[in-house]
């Protein structure tokens, strides 16, 4: 028996229509806009620096756009998983896919098969795993690897290898955040990276373990205090985890994002000098993840939900230019008022369904209230191709890219599917940030 091997075949069994093409040419536009967003940061300038000091190859050319695409905190969101798929999965594909000469179709085809593998084996890790371990970078190699042993066409011992040495190279501690520390963005470059050689090794017949997931001295056992081994093959004629994926509409942490819906329906409502305090209910995930009701810096913001709720009831808008110095000083008054707390049935239906609800009272009593069982983002409310452009050209604008330029990535990308060209998206996005390509 081999989870990996049934996980493969179930993954290559599944028929992919124009939708499916479409979907994946949408989160190729989200992951791809959200990098050049990142290239402009502090962090990202300093992943450029060091770029710039040697001759990169394409896994390491992946590396450093998964990183950079994990920057801003506007990368997708699986919510089962609670994994960022498309920061991992797209870089490696279109880095391999235009080293191989891979047609757009084929290498959309690979992205729908990245994004089932690393969001599959994300929902069997179980809640304990999250706790310590960031699935994004242990779960992120696996769907790099099954995107690449697609466009290698790699038959099936090959791929089970792929995913094996994928699987062995798991890593990377939510012990990050407790400082604001860059670790997260190494944590999706190097699962990019450690899938593309994964696949590229299994290809000259370098072997894996066909139970790195199951086995005695696998994932599950050394990782995973509470494994749901059966999540790997659950519903294998359902949509695929690509459109089941959450679109982020504000650059922050994905936990403050239901919060955040329900505070810019109050902001209206209120003058946010005559609050007395403000309530949050939501899950145990958020509160493990972003109850710092005094960040000190601004990636620390990003995970905070007081503060992330404050500006939106202050500002009625949570834009890139919401967690400075100048922006956590702003809600200082605000995040003392607020309180979390973990109630049902936010609690009970996480990780399936991503909720909350806040409660604000002001001064003379008065209490307002809005709730959210879903997200703005979430399948159940995604944003369309309209709203998806306009995050998309902001994101690329921010990152120095002009606004004709961001239109024009645009229609490149959103016409993927249907394309004649072979896509040479990952080569432009690498010579725009100052590096010179060299897939080889």
């Amino acid at each position: 028996m081999s989870l990996t091997k049934d996980l493969i075949h179930l993954i290559r069994n599944k028929p992919i229509s124009e939708d499916d093409l479409a979907s994946a040419a949408m989160f190729t536009l989200d992951a791809l806009a959200t990098a050049y967003a990142g290239s402009v940061t502090p962090a990202g300038k300093k992943l450029i620096a060091w770029a710039q000091s040697f001759d990169m190859d394409n896994k390491r050319q992946a590396f450093l756009m998964a990183a950079l695409t994990h920057i801003t905190e506007t990368d997708d969101l699986h919510r089962t998983s609670v994994t960022h798929p498309g920061c991992v999965v797209v870089p490696a594909a279109l880095s391999l896919g235009e080293k191989i000469g891979a047609s757009a179709e084929k290498t959309l085809s690979a992205i729908l098969h990245g994004f089932e593998a690393m969001c599959r084996i994300g929902a069997a890790v179980g809640p304990a795993h999250y706790k310590v371990w960031h699935n994004t970078a242990t779960c992120g190699p696996y769907g790099s690897s099954m995107a690449a042993a697609t466009l290698l066409d790699l038959d099936l011992e090959q791929t089970i290898n792929a995913l094996g040495n994928a699987g062995t190279q798991s890593s990377g501690f939510w012990q990050f955040i407790e400082t604001g520390a860059m670790s997260k963005h190494l944590h999706a470059g190097r699962a990019s990276e450690s899938g593309l050689l994964a696949a590229e090794l299994a290809a000259h017949g370098f072997t894996g373990s066909p139970q790195i997931l199951e086995g005695a001295k696998g994932m599950f056992a050394g990782m995973c205090g509470d494994p749901i081994p059966e999540a790997i093959l659950a519903t294998p004629g359902g949509a695929w985890q690509l459109p089941l994926t959450s679109i982020k509409p504000w650059p922050c942490c994905r936990h403050t994002h239901p919060a955040i819906d329900c505070a810019l329906e109050l902001y209206g409502n209120l003058n946010h000098s005559d609050i007395q305090s403000v309530d949050i209910d939501t899950y145990q995930a958020a509160l493990d993840v972003c109850d710092r009701p005094e960040p000190d810096n601004e990636y620390a913001a990003k995970f905070s939900l007081y503060h992330c709720v404050s500006m939106a009831l202050q500002n009625g808008e949570v834009t890139l230019d919401s967690f400075t110095g100048a922006a956590r000083q702003q809600t200082s008054n605000l995040r003392k008022l607020t309180n979390l707390h973990v109630v049902d049935p936010f609690a009970s239906r996480y990780p399936r369904s991503w909720g909350s609800g806040v409660r604000v009272t002001t001064r003379n009593g008065d209490v307002v209230t809005a709730r959210r069982k879903d997200c703005k983002g979430d399948p159940e409310l995604a944003l369309d191709e309209s709203e998806m452009r306009v995050k998309a050209i902001n994101l690329m604008r921010f990152g120095g890219l002009r606004k004709a330029d961001s239109e024009a990535k645009c229609d490149e990308v959103l016409s993927l599917p249907t394309s004649t060209e072979k896509p040479t998206l990952f080569s432009a996005f690498i010579n725009a940030i100052g590096l010179n390509s060299t897939l080889k």
